[in-house]
């Protein structure tokens, strides 16, 4: 008989901006998919933008001689890059491969080389939202760079329905083109992360959040609501994040972000908040913080903007909050209500597993790289 050929191996590089594992959008956008490339006949090559130096001082005021000096050699690294870019048959770039200046790496890449871009983002990047400690880069940034990249990409992998239909709208994409848009949602990882089930009877009862200090203002919004709640009840408010934030709660517990005790650190919740503005930028958000509650069993409160409403069904496995009085009623509502804390944790659980979970999502990533 003759012999069976072997399937053809197909090489990917990533190109991204951080350091491996440093940062939660490419960990949960891509990094946690690695694993199943090899089994699926595709190998793959790492390139961060950003060595582990200059990701350490990036979001902390001055340095700023350093973080020049850290980007000079990001982009030194990425025209290094242009020398090897013909031995790939997929190039994925997560959200830009230079975070500065215009988009010539992507221009290179997709007109010289004509290789098969694969675009993924997961936030209104083409809007100006840069942190106060990084004016230097703001005034360089080049936000419009998005639009130009969706056009020049193979395929586009949009985090939820608001950026698909920007990158349809920047592509001009129509009827013909609707397989080279997908909508890649931002998952966890409940078999190996995310694997456990918050324990609702507790004798405490604990508000969380968890983000990085450029979404921490997002909780202005809460502070009259919790300090409502102080008046009648006894609750810590826990905030897990990478800066304390100065507010005057009595409730505030603050904990820094650790990556190896993450998952245990949101288990001390028992109700996950995750409030926004409705603009523009918000709605290009992907929920990931509503994700993580949910995949430990943790009931969400959010906002109804953008993916919120896709991710959380109100009254089921969650909360959907607009005004001040909404938030002080289901809060109220959850912790009287021990079962119903337990019901709908479970309830959040099994959604993220079917939908939102890498299991459940992992036949969509690969799709990606489908010719």
């Amino acid at each position: 008989m003759p012999e069976k050929k072997s399937k053809a191996i197909r090489s990917i590089l990533f190109i991204f901006p951080y350091p491996s594992g440093t940062a939660a959008s490419q960990r949960f956008r891509f990094e946690q998919y690695l694993e199943f490339l090899p089994e699926n006949g595709l190998q793959y090559q790492l390139a961060p933008f950003m060595d582990e130096e200059t990701w350490n001082i990036l979001y902390k005021p001055g340095n700023t001689w350093k973080k020049i000096k850290g980007i000079g050699k990001g982009f030194l690294r990425r025209i290094g890059l242009l020398f090897s870019i013909h031995k790939y048959d997929f190039v994925f770039i997560h959200r830009e491969a230079t975070p500065v200046g215009p988009p010539f790496i992507e221009w290179i890449i997709a007109k010289i080389f004509r290789k098969r871009i694969i675009f993924d983002f997961d936030d209104a990047i083409w809007l100006p939202n840069t942190s106060e400690n990084n004016g230097i880069v703001a005034g360089i940034k080049w936000h419009h760079k998005t639009k130009s990249i969706c056009r020049w990409a193979w395929k586009i992998s949009a985090g939820n329905r608001y950026l698909a239909d920007f990158a349809r709208n920047a592509k001009g994409a129509n009827g013909s083109d609707t397989n080279s848009i997908i909508i890649n949602p931002t998952t966890i990882d409940t078999k190996n992360l995310h694997n456990r089930l918050k324990e609702q009877n507790t004798d405490s009862f604990v508000i969380g959040w968890t983000g990085t200090h450029s979404t921490i203002g997002y909780l202005e919004f809460l502070l009259p609501v919790l300090k409502k709640l102080e008046e009648d009840y006894s609750f810590t408010f826990l905030v897990i994040s990478d800066r304390k934030p100065d507010f005057d709660l009595n409730s505030l517990q603050y904990i820094p972000w650790i990556k190896a005790t993450e998952a245990d650190d949101l288990l001390r919740m028992n109700v996950g908040v995750m409030p926004l503005t409705d603009d523009l930028w918000s709605r290009g958000k992907c929920g990931f913080k509503a994700l993580q509650y949910m995949s430990l069993g943790i009931p969400s409160l959010a906002s109804p903007v953008g993916v919120n409403v896709d991710i959380i069904q109100h009254g089921t496995d969650g909360f959907l909050c607009s005004e001040p009085q909404e938030w002080i009623d289901c809060m109220k509502l959850l912790i009287h209500d021990v079962e119903l804390r337990t019901q709908m944790g479970k309830a959040s659980r099994e959604r993220i597993e079917r939908i939102y979970s890498v299991t459940g999502n992992r036949d969509n990533f690969l799709k990606l790289f489908t010719v």
